[in-house]
């Protein structure tokens, strides 16, 4: 009987660490691509009604991940900056209208809605560095403030917000909630019901363990014709495949953000993923990288030398652990660890290790060890 470790055959000595950024494929989402490139090469497009079937499928495992009230409120797009674009340029802006970000956001979720400056929308930068960053961002909610865009997890510190009192607050005030949810969603639970969000999007390639070019949009069903679309095409149809219809409108369903042909290479790889995440549940992938996110702070903040910059406190992190270390660049000490095969990160200002819940404990010791001898020179 296989188990998880058998899932990621990763290479002698490699102490991958960078779930954070692009995450290794378990073995089936290898052997499922592999498959996939042999029915197209022997076969070709015969059975493609059974891909379908897949596609399918990966829709259902991610309305499960999400929490999402069905299917038709998710859509399968590129990435997450395809699926914030949407949201940017598809609600009416007003001028005067404004927009409350944190000051630590990735581009993806900063660009996008700087780019609506020239249609009088104001975007209004909040500091994280409170006590109370929820407070903060509500604060700033003021009555110009139509949405709220925040990254579940902060991708340099590792931060996490509180969604769910985000989301009130947000509904109590008549602003619409946005999440940017790459560095949370399949790393630990995640619930756009309790979360009273509008929108939320990632990309697979991270914590969800697929492939790039392939994540997911969940856009709350009172909203979706609310946002003007920009892109048109046969799969956004309500009546796709009708080839011979004169007469067309978009989807209902969050299908009309998919304007043209489904990238199922990429779902062959995402459905894979996720079917392991599944089997081992959400409530133990988080448990089990929980545990590893505190056994590297413990051990990291006992170093001398050592400055922990992600969140002390259990509750504000998820899978993302950043420290810098006294008397050393940061780049040299990312090239000195890369050299020791440990797969990391430079972000904020410091080095970025981001295991997952199948991590070893070998990889942590050694990893922490080269860290040690490090810090003693």
């Amino acid at each position: 009987m296989s188990t998880v470790n058998d899932e990621f055959p990763q290479i002698d000595g490699m102490r991958y660490l960078n779930h954070a950024a692009v995450a290794p494929w378990p073995r089936r989402a290898s052997e499922a691509v592999i498959a996939f490139a042999q029915q197209n090469m022997t076969i070709g497009a015969r059975d493609y009604p059974q891909w379908l079937t897949v596609e399918n499928r990966l829709r259902d495992r991610l309305v499960r991940l999400l929490n999402a009230p069905g299917s038709a409120d998710v859509a399968l797009v590129k990435n997450t900056s395809e699926a914030l674009s949407f949201v940017a340029f598809g609600l009416d802006w007003k001028p005067g209208d404004q927009i409350v970000i944190s000051d630590e956001e990735f581009p993806s979720n900063r660009v996008v809605w700087e780019a609506l400056r020239s249609q009088g929308v104001e975007v209004i930068q909040v500091s994280l560095k409170s006590g109370d960053p929820e407070s903060a961002l509500l604060t700033a909610c003021g009555p110009k403030v139509r949405l709220l865009a925040v990254s579940a997890v902060q991708y340099a510190s590792g931060l996490r917000l509180d969604l769910a009192r985000l989301g009130t607050g947000c509904e109590q005030r008549g602003v619409l909630f946005c999440i940017d949810a790459i560095q949370q969603l399949g790393a630990l639970p995640f619930d756009v019901q309790e979360y009273r969000c509008a929108f939320a999007m990632a990309d697979g390639h991270k914590w969800m363990l697929g492939p790039e070019g392939l994540g997911v949009f969940y856009c709350r069903s009172d909203l979706r014709e609310q946002l003007k679309l920009h892109e048109y095409g046969w799969h956004m149809l309500e009546h796709a495949g009708d080839y011979d219809r004169s007469d067309w409108q978009p989807a209902s369903s969050a299908r009309r953000f998919e304007c043209g042909s489904p990238n199922l290479l990429g779902a062959m790889a995402l459905d894979a993923s996720l079917s392991l995440l599944e089997e081992v549940g959400m409530s133990a992938v988080g448990k089990a990288l929980t545990e590893r996110i505190d056994h590297f702070q413990r051990e990291l903040s006992s170093m001398q030398g050592i400055e922990l910059l992600s969140p002390a406190n259990p509750q504000r992190r998820a899978g993302i652990i950043t420290f810098r270390v006294d008397d050393w660049e940061n780049s040299t000490l990312f090239q000195r660890l890369k050299t020791e095969q440990i797969v990391c990160a430079q972000r904020g200002g410091g080095i970025r290790l981001s295991p997952h819940f199948y991590t070893t404990s070998e990889v942590i010791e050694q990893t922490l060890e080269v860290v040690r001898s490090l810090v003693s020179k």
